[in-house]
């Protein structure tokens, strides 16, 4: 079995990476369809699952938890309902075999599967011109808003982390592989990262 997992800063582009090497690899791609696993599951908005899980509503959790999500005082029922839920469905699609997987703090809660876990990363400025140019008419931020929104995802997704793991999120040593794709054409990148990935499940010897 063969997994990818894609954790990324917020604008850097690692979404799409996780698309196009999806589309090189030939393996199923999963991102929202995990939120709308959840949403479903428990019979809930597909929106409020989303808030809860991606929008930190975990305020008062303290940084370093034991690694599990089975006591936390400070979380709310919801949203411990809806971690354990969110761990189950992504067991469930691994067990499916070769797939990536992006966020969702797979590369952690996946590790028996020896997944090969990714970084993507890019300097600020790249990250604020993709989501400018990717958001809707109705989400137009000014500059200062969205890269107070940037930092806010990504402290987010670094508390999350931090749940399961006493490595910093994004550190190098968390991953196989980091991708900086400032300045680079995904399209481009995506064959090249899908060619790294050949080569290191042959060298790991998995079938």
């Amino acid at each position: 079995m063969k997994i990818i997992t894609v954790s990324r800063e917020f604008g850097s582009g690692g979404r799409e990476l996780g698309k196009r090497l999806s589309d090189c690899l030939g393996w199923p791609y999963y991102d929202r369809e995990i939120i709308s696993a959840v949403a479903r599951r428990n019979a809930l908005d597909e929106g409020y699952v989303e808030d809860v899980l991606e929008q930190g509503h975990f305020r008062g959790v303290p940084l370093t938890i034991g690694r599990t999500f089975a006591y936390l005082p400070s979380m709310p029922h919801d949203s411990r309902q809806l971690l354990q839920e969110q761990r189950r469905v992504l067991r469930a699609l691994a067990a499916h075999g070769d797939c990536i997987i992006v966020g969702r703090n797979a590369d952690l809660i996946l590790a028996e599967h020896r997944p090969l876990k990714l970084f993507v990363y890019a300097d600020l400025e790249s990250r604020l011109r993709r989501c400018r140019e990717r958001s809707s008419d109705d989400e137009r931020f000014t500059l200062r808003e969205l890269e107070r929104k940037l930092r806010q995802v990504d402290q987010h997704r670094a508390r999350h982390h931090a749940m399961l793991s006493d490595l910093p999120w994004g550190s190098r040593e968390g991953y196989h592989l980091c991708v900086n794709t400032t300045g680079l054409s995904l399209k481009t990148l995506a064959p090249l990262v899908a060619e790294y990935a050949r080569s290191w499940f042959s060298q790991q010897g998995t079938p």
